[in-house]
């Protein structure tokens, strides 16, 4: 179409003398930002050759740049920036970021309710039988929505965003699980945006390598997403999105000359390096509390007035004059989960000497870093529920069902998982007479690397210490780190021996770091279990045992009991048919107040 001139004008144009004003601004500016742009992708290129790769050759024109140059440029920019935002907001209020600034944990594919459980997608089997075998997790709408007092308050008040960062355990997987479910549990008690470590090689979690992933994050093994996007109360994100809003931004401080203080070569993706120089440098800018699990009792007032607090000091003094506990005194006699919170108190301390109290002080801090460090005994070795206490009766309980009902494995783990339990059952329904419901039996035997000795036993020794409780006959399913599988001659003499090796074609290409907890799943399904003390594998499969025993009203669920037993030492072989108190070491076994009635108090908060 040809444009029709505008009578008022003419249509040649003057040749202007020079740029104007604006034009020559506008010039400036895109000078500026290519000269950044150019620095900023030199110095990314030159820290990729640092780390192995060859990032400057596609940039010729780079190559004459030097580095302290750069910096030095670059610094000047972000100064003047700096300067001028410092002016432009002097006079303005501090601005507490929403729930809506909060940066998300990056969702994966399959995002789906923690309610359910979907097999379609992992292969089967049907998701009735699925939920049939596996689901011992509930979904309680009203729990999604509970926030703690001090996120309340907090959120009230307009403050500010609080975080809460870790290090993983550095032992076995369960011992890395233990301590991950104690700091998520902190962390939504203290109302803190909960901060996931780097993905990183964990112990014992690294076979083929060169194969398959071996770094790994949480999210690897439990369904962090939709934790994070369906409670209310708890905001989950990367590493890499804290240094970037927080750490980079000039947020944190070196706690010995208060300068700020940047993470090691401006690095904010740790994903698979060397985390000593990460560690160093969060332990060096972040108030790190050094609670000790063994030592103390980390209690949370009902509110974040200082009268809870003084009530919490007040009640530990008056337990301490009563003398030494008798843990006799609750043998199956559990204190009610809804008794007064001395009471509650005088039986969770388990022999320790003080509290650690999340006072005001902490509260005040705006991020909490627990660390591993075993030169200092300072290690979050402990379930959370003989650690944390909770002034709060309903909160409590809550948070055994926020553990219980959120994290769980993922479903890649429980379908497969699902599909092996149903196919055993369908052999013990073949191979043994009067088994309509195929009952079958598992135990979990520890060879490997365990320190504790007293627990390897011969072969011989362990079939007379567990054959009263398992049937001559019977289908048996055992969990074991023995690869030399001749060592169980001894039961294939009395039993139908099954491993999982034996239904490898149920779960082709899962990663075979996610055994063990395969494992695990699958022997929490025996009718009978029978494990290894000491071991916090058996541990978890004796919590998940309790689950079901709750949920399916199995007999002595009342009291927490459940149908397990230990091969030795011969004092706790029968140790999980009552109900006990925690007590030292407590990561030694697991406890019936986990899972006993803490469906109590469902929508009260």
């Amino acid at each position: 179409m040809t444009e029709t001139p505008n009578p008022g004008r003419s249509t040649s144009r003057r040749r202007r003398e020079g740029p104007t004003t604006h034009e020559v601004t506008f010039m400036i500016i895109i000078v500026v930002f290519t000269t950044m742009s150019i620095a900023l992708n030199s110095l990314h290129h030159e820290d990729v050759a640092r780390l192995g790769g060859n990032g400057m050759d596609h940039h010729p024109v780079l190559r004459r740049w030097r580095r302290p140059q750069l910096k030095k440029s670059l610094q000047e920019a972000t100064d003047k920036i700096a300067q001028e935002k410092k002016v432009a907001t002097r006079a303005q209020p501090k601005k507490a970021a929403t729930h809506e600034e909060v940066l998300t944990f990056p969702k994966k594919t399959g995002e789906h309710s923690l309610g359910d459980l979907k097999c379609a997608a992992f292969g089967g089997p049907d998701d009735e039988i699925a939920a049939k075998e596996m689901m011992y997790w509930s979904d309680i709408p009203s729990d999604s929505d509970y926030v703690s007092p001090f996120k309340r308050n907090n959120d009230l008040k307009g403050g500010s965003i609080q975080y809460m960062t870790f290090e993983p355990d550095g032992g076995g997987w369960n011992n890395i699980r233990m301590a991950m479910e104690t700091v998520v549990v902190m962390a939504h008690a203290m109302g803190r945006t909960l901060v996931m470590p780097p993905a990183q090689g964990m112990y014992l979690l690294r076979k083929d390598r060169n194969k398959q992933q071996t770094d790994f994050s949480f999210a690897d093994f439990f369904h962090l997403e939709s934790l994070s996007k369906e409670h209310a109360g708890l905001d989950i994100i990367t590493t890499e999105e804290f240094l970037t809003k927080v750490a980079m931004t000039g947020q944190l401080r070196n706690k010995t000359n208060g300068e700020v203080a940047f993470p090691p070569s401006n690095r904010t993706n740790w994903d698979g390096q060397d985390l000593k120089p990460y560690k160093a440098y969060m332990r060096d800018v972040i108030y790190t509390p050094l609670w000790s699990p063994s030592d103390c009792l980390a209690a949370f007032p009902a509110s974040g007035e200082p009268h809870d607090v003084d009530d919490l000091h007040n009640m530990h003094a008056t337990i301490k004059k009563e003398g030494s506990l008798n843990f006799d005194q609750y043998l199956d006699k559990p204190t009610p989960v809804d008794a007064q919170p001395i009471d509650r108190m005088r039986e969770t301390l388990g022999g320790r000497g003080r509290l650690c109290i999340y006072d005001e002080n902490m509260q005040k801090e705006p991020v909490l870093h627990f660390m591993c460090y075993h030169k200092m005994r300072v290690r979050l070795l402990t379930h959370y529920y003989a650690f944390l206490f909770f002034e709060d009766w309903k909160q409590s309980v809550w948070e055994h069902r926020f553990v219980r009902d959120h994290l769980r494995y993922i479903d890649e783990m429980q379908c497969a998982a699902a599909r092996v339990v149903t196919e055993i059952r369908n052999i013990a329904k073949s191979e043994m007479k009067d088994n309509p419901d195929g009952a079958f039996d598992t135990f979990h035997i520890r060879r490997g690397d365990f320190q504790y000795k007293s627990t390897r036993l011969d072969a011989d020794v362990l079939y007379a210490n567990s054959k009263d409780y398992i049937p001559e006959g019977s289908v048996l399913f055992i969990a074991t780190d023995e690869r030399k599988k001749e060592f169980f001659n001894e039961f294939k003499k009395h039993y139908k021996v099954y491993f999982l090796d034996d239904f490898k074609h149920l779960f082709k290409g899962l990663n075979t770091n996610y055994y063990g907890m395969l494992d695990q799943l699958i022997a929490s399904r025996g009718r009978t279990f029978v494990g290894t003390f000491h071991s916090t594998f058996t541990g978890y499969i004796n919590r998940m045992r309790g689950y079901h025993a709750e949920k399916d009203k199995l007999e002595g669920y009342e009291l927490g009991q459940i149908q397990s037993y230990y091969f030795t030492p011969k004092k706790q072989v029968e140790a999980m048919r009552k109900y006990r108190p925690v007590r030292r070491p407590f990561y030694v076994r697991e406890f019936p107040i986990s899972w006993r009635d803490i469906d109590r108090g469902i929508g009260d908060l």
